[in-house]
């Protein structure tokens, strides 16, 4: 469904091994102790990748849903949850009703669920890859759909800041090495501010046994959403901005703050009645 990470998925968690996962579930439940009368039960990772965030949570106590709409990645979070899980073959014992998280491919715009979850999460920009006209709202509608009357929705994107300064015209070389083996990543950017689209140019070099190097090629485009746009899509998709913030800490957006993480709640029942009558 999303053609994007067919080459870097088996190296996308090396290129973010810097990304503090257990400072992300402590922010997570920070909001959820912040905002909910009590924590919730089940979790949808939205957009969940190789399912780093999924099994974080999951390892909480908490039963997880993740969707993500490439293959590669979710082949990758497969992997990880039979590692984890069902070493050498064999299911290892959990507690209560605990279950491995369930991995679905679907398009975050239109996907659908058994029933609804208490909680969701979108992380690590992945809303900033909705970039048509209308796909931030159909992703919005559909979260609102699933997530339970006064559930929480918690995302972060990548600020106007970050595509104009970090991003830009900007290139930059990643390197690392598997078994032994040396792997590149050129990443070329190119930011349109009018339309406000970012183009990523992917390089993957892979070095083989023989010495010899293997390349792949991929494209990527973010969108860039400003504030304002985000909490009017929130308002029109049913849910109440709870908070902005600029780090994992809860501080306020700075001017040149990286990330925004955005806290939302649906609306609880009797609440679509409040609105006057046209």
């Amino acid at each position: 469904m999303y053609e994007g990470y067919y080459s870097i998925a088996r190296v996308y968690d090396r290129f973010n091994s810097e990304i503090d996962y257990k400072k992300w579930g402590d922010f997570v439940e920070e909001c959820f102790d912040r905002t909910l009368p009590a924590r919730p039960q089940i979790i949808l990772d939205l957009a969940c990748g190789t399912g780093r965030m999924t099994f974080e949570m999951a390892g909480r106590g908490y039963d997880l849903i993740g969707i993500d709409g490439s293959a590669d990645m979710l082949s990758e979070a497969y992997e990880k949850s039979a590692d984890i899980y069902f070493p050498d073959g064999e299911a290892i014992p959990m507690e209560g009703d605990a279950t491995p998280p369930l991995f679905l491919q679907q398009d975050m715009r239109a996907f659908e669920l058994y029933g609804t979850v208490d909680a969701a999460l979108c992380c690590l920009d992945s809303i900033n890859y909705l970039v048509g006209d209308s796909d931030l709202d159909a992703c919005l509608n559909c979260l609102n759909l699933y997530i339970a009357p006064g559930g929480l929705l918690i995302f972060d994107v990548n600020t106007p800041y970050k595509f104009e300064n970090v991003y830009g015209d900007n290139s930059y070389i990643f390197e690392d090495e598997i078994d032994g083996r040396a792997i590149y990543c050129g990443w070329q950017n190119q930011y349109d501010a009018q339309s406000r689209l970012c183009s990523f140019s992917l390089s993957l070099f892979e070095e083989r046994e023989d010495g010899a190097f293997v390349r792949e090629d991929e494209e990527q485009t973010e969108r860039c959403y400003t504030q304002d746009e985000l909490k009017a899509a929130l308002v029109r998709a049913g849910f109440d901005v709870f908070g902005i913030y600029g780090g994992l800490d809860f501080s306020a957006p700075a001017g040149d703050c990286l990330r925004w993480y955005i806290v939302a709640r649906t609306k609880k029942r009797g609440e679509w009645y409040l609105c006057e009558d046209k």
